[in-house]
């Protein structure tokens, strides 16, 4: 029997309008970007994957157009000709002759899990060890920096059952102003939600000691990434100090990142991010080794679209414990989509197919309208 081979790669950028403005510590996005990435097999199947950042080059070392030309030139022409059914021999391919290069990685991982999952007729999931929940706890990120507005929109998406989880941005502004907004919009909703912050690496030590001892002291339950990812003497210090748990995010890069992170105490929980590690099957290799150091997980976002962020999801679902539940609120801040059916969310919750691949179809004619030319 012939294997079946990779035959094309193709990388589209996408650029999708959005609900708001979504405000972070080093940059506001206006809209959201996505490399869509579609890989042809010889067997007459395409999978499908994403490759999404925050912010571009403002957030990290990858951007929309640099995730396109480096697999145009570089990562697609590796995997060309390769056996397409083998995705482990065809990202080990890819990491022994690219550095770095995640995001673009766990698109194209991701697009090769679809195509398998289309082969044999199974749920990425199942191709990743099996799923154990149908559905994932999402949160949602309140950001109109008015502390009534939030407490407003927290109000509705805790009567209609979206979020009972908000996640407040913070670190732009001036500290004492961002504990005052973030405490109150905590008091208001009092134990009917949990209020977290994400800070981005904003506070240097100092300021972070004073911080995170008041934001926990007042109900917060997580603080994300407080301070530098260099700093990792000041990390492992918060860790020890801080009344409400601190969440390592930028300080994960990739894999050994986070060996090196729990080697050293320095964090409580891990945000797991597929883009971050280079694909689901080495986001879950992080998750192993938080399980084995007793580290927390909590399943983060690039704010990728439905592509992405059920390629995250179908990863999530295998997880056995998920303490902080997820982050992958992605579709619902766009106004525009680019498959036949979005995701659905229902319940406090985004439900996860148990259709073949990701579960997911491109919508050709959207996608080619909002294709970059």
């Amino acid at each position: 029997m012939s294997p079946i081979l990779i035959e094309s790669i193709q990388a589209i950028v996408v650029d999708l309008p959005t609900i708001r403005p979504h405000k972070l510590a080093m940059h506001t996005m206006q809209q959201q970007t996505l490399v869509i990435i579609r890989v042809r097999c010889s067997d007459g199947i395409e999978g499908i994957g994403e490759s999404t950042t925050i912010g571009g080059l403002a957030y990290g070392n990858e951007s929309p157009e640099s995730i396109k030309q480096n697999i145009d030139s570089h990562l697609g022409p590796l995997l060309v000709g390769q056996d397409a059914a083998n995705i482990n021999a065809a990202m080990l391919r890819l990491d022994k002759a690219a550095k770095g290069n995640t995001f673009a990685k766990s698109g194209l991982e991701s697009a090769l899990l679809d195509a398998q999952g289309k082969r044999f007729g199974l749920p990425v999931s199942e191709l990743l060890g099996g799923r154990v929940r149908d559905s994932l706890e999402v949160a949602w990120t309140l950001a109109s920096g008015d502390t009534a507005r939030d407490i407003e929109e927290a109000a509705r998406m805790l009567d209609i059952r979206r979020h009972r989880i908000f996640k407040l941005k913070i670190g732009a502004g001036e500290v004492n102003a961002d504990l005052k907004h973030v405490i109150a919009i905590k008091q208001a909703l009092g134990e009917r939600a949990s209020v977290r912050v994400d800070v981005n690496q904003a506070w240097d030590e100092s300021v972070a000691l004073r911080a995170c001892r008041i934001l926990g002291d007042n109900g917060i339950d997580l603080i994300e990434q407080p301070i530098s990812r260099i700093n990792r003497g000041g990390q492992i210090r918060l860790n020890q100090r801080s009344p409400a748990p601190i969440m390592a995010d930028e300080s994960i890069e990739s894999v050994e990142d986070a060996f090196s992170l729990a080697a050293d105490g320095a964090t409580s929980i891990f945000a797991l991010k597929i883009a971050k590690n280079g694909g689901p099957r080495a986001v879950l290799r992080t998750a192993q080794i938080a399980e084995a150091a007793g580290i927390a997980l909590y399943g983060g976002t690039m704010l990728e679209g439905a592509i992405g962020t059920l390629a995250s999801a179908h990863a999530f679902v295998t997880l056995n414990k998920l303490t902080w539940g997820t982050e992958l609120f992605g579709p619902l801040l766009l106004t525009e989509e680019i498959v036949a059916e979005p995701p659905v969310y229902r319940d406090f919750h985004l439900e996860v197919p148990r259709t073949q691949g990701l579960g997911l179809t491109l919508d050709e004619e959207r996608l080619a309208f909002f294709s970059r030319t």
